[in-house]
C-alpha cells in the first residue's frame, strides 16, 4: 500500500492505482471528458491535468500512478487556466447549438463548458464539413466529435469488432470508420453510450425529448436470457430512449442492438391485448379461460392420436424463470415429452 496526500486529505491505495482513482476514492473529482474506467485511458481530453509537488509540470491523472508520500494538488488557479484552455481549444472545432442538441442537459461538454464559465462568444470556431453516415440506427453527427477516442476504445477493447478508427489523413484526428465506408457492424451502440456529446445518439430517439420531464426506471432485458440491466427512459408513459447503467447488474453498461433500440414494441399498438382462436380462417378474440380451454382439448388430442412426442414447447426470455421453469415442468411431466428448448439458447 502507498501513502499519499490529495488536496491535504491522506490515503492509502494499493500500487499501480492512478491518480484519477485515488482521488475519486477520497471523493474529489477530477474532471474528464475520455476517461472510462472500463477502458485504458488515453490522456487525450487533457482536462484532468493536476500538479505534483516538486515537479514543474502539470501532469493527466489517468495517466499517472501514484507514489509513496506523492503530494498532489487538484484545484489551483494555474490548475483552472490549464484546463479552461484546453475546453477552448475543444469548443473551437464544436457547434455552438446546445438550444438543439440532443444531449443538452445532459452533455459532459456542455457541463464543463458550464463550470469553467466558458464565453462561447469568443472561442473562435473553426468549421468544417463532415459527411453524414447513413445506417438504421446511429445517428453520427462528426462536427460534434470531440475526439476523445471513447467510440474507438470501446468498439475495440471491448466489443472486439473494432468498426471506428481515427482518420490517419485528419491532422485533428476525427473519428471514421476502418474503412472509411458507411458504418457497418453490429450496432450494439455501444459507442453511443460513451460519447460525451451528442456527435453518437440513436436514430429512433431523436426529437422523443431531453431531460426536463423524463423519468428513468432500472429493469431487465426482455429479449435472452443474459438478463442485462436497462434503464427506460420514460417521458408521458412512453419509452422515449433505453440506456444502462455501468455500475449495476451483469452487462456494467453494455448492450447488444435489440437491447439498447428494440423497445418500440413496449407501445406498438400491434401488441395483443386479449387471446385469439382461429377460427374460419380468422382470429377472434376469446376470454382467457375460453382460450385455455381450447388449448387443453387441442393438446390432449393431439397426445392421444400422435402421441407426447409429436408435441414441442418453446419457452420465451419474455417471462420470469419462475414461469419457464414451470413451462418446462408442464411439457415433461403433463405432456409427456423431453421436446422442450428456450429463444434464448437458440
Amino acid at each position: 500500500m502507498l501513502k499519499v496526500t490529495i488536496d491535504g486529505k491522506t490515503i492509502e491505495v494499493p500500487e499501480k492505482t492512478t491518480i484519477l482513482k485515488a482521488a475519486k476514492m477520497l471523493g474529489i473529482e477530477i474532471p474528464t471528458l475520455c476517461y472510462d474506467h472500463r477502458l485504458t485511458p488515453s490522456g487525450r481530453c487533457k482536462l484532468c491535468a493536476v500538479e505534483i509537488k516538486g515537479q514543474a509540470k502539470p501532469v493527466y491523472s489517468c495517466l499517472i500512478q501514484v507514489k509513496d508520500g506523492m503530494e498532489i494538488i487538484t484545484s489551483s488557479p494555474q490548475i483552472f487556466e490549464l484546463r479552461k484552455a484546453n475546453l477552448e481549444k475543444i469548443l473551437a472545432d464544436h457547434p455552438n447549438d446546445c438550444m438543439v442538441c440532443e444531449r443538452a442537459g445532459d452533455c459532459k461538454l456542455q457541463e464543463m463548458a458550464y463550470l469553467y464559465d466558458i464565453d462561447i462568444s469568443k472561442v473562435k470556431a473553426e468549421k468544417a464539413n463532415y459527411r453524414k453516415d447513413n445506417n438504421p440506427f446511429i445517428e453520427w453527427e462528426l462536427e460534434k466529435c470531440i475526439k476523445c477516442g471513447l467510440c474507438v476504445k470501446i468498439c475495440s477493447d471491448v466489443q472486439g469488432v473494432g468498426a471506428l478508427a481515427f482518420d490517419k489523413s485528419d491532422p485533428k484526428g476525427k473519428i471514421t470508420t476502418h474503412d472509411g465506408k458507411d458504418m457497418n457492424c453490429e450496432f450494439c451502440g455501444q459507442c453511443v453510450s460513451v460519447c460525451p456529446t451528442s456527435s453518437l445518439t440513436g436514430k429512433m430517439w431523436k426529437r422523443k425529448g431531453r431531460e426536463k420531464g423524463v423519468k428513468k426506471v432500472d429493469t431487465v432485458c426482455p429479449y435472452c436470457g443474459v438478463g442485462c440491466t436497462l434503464t427506460l427512459h420514460v417521458k408521458e408513459n412512453n419509452v422515449i430512449r433505453v440506456s444502462a447503467p455501468i455500475d449495476k447488474g451483469v452487462n456494467k453498461g453494455l448492450l447488444c442492438v435489440k437491447g439498447r433500440f428494440g423497445f418500440e414494441f413496449i407501445s406498438s399498438p400491434d401488441r395483443l391485448t386479449t387471446p385469439l382462436i382461429k377460427v374460419n380462417g380468422g382470429f377472434k378474440a376469446v376470454s382467457w379461460d375460453e382460450a385455455l380451454n381450447y388449448t387443453a382439448e387441442k393438446l390432449t388430442q393431439i397426445k392421444n392420436k400422435y402421441g407426447p412426442d409429436s408435441i414441442a414447447g418453446l419457452a420465451s426470455a419474455r417471462t420470469t424463470t419462475e414461469a419457464n421453469y414451470l413451462f418446462q415442468k408442464f411439457i415433461r411431466a403433463v405432456i409427456g415429452t423431453n421436446n422442450v428448448d428456450h429463444c434464448a439458447r437458440l
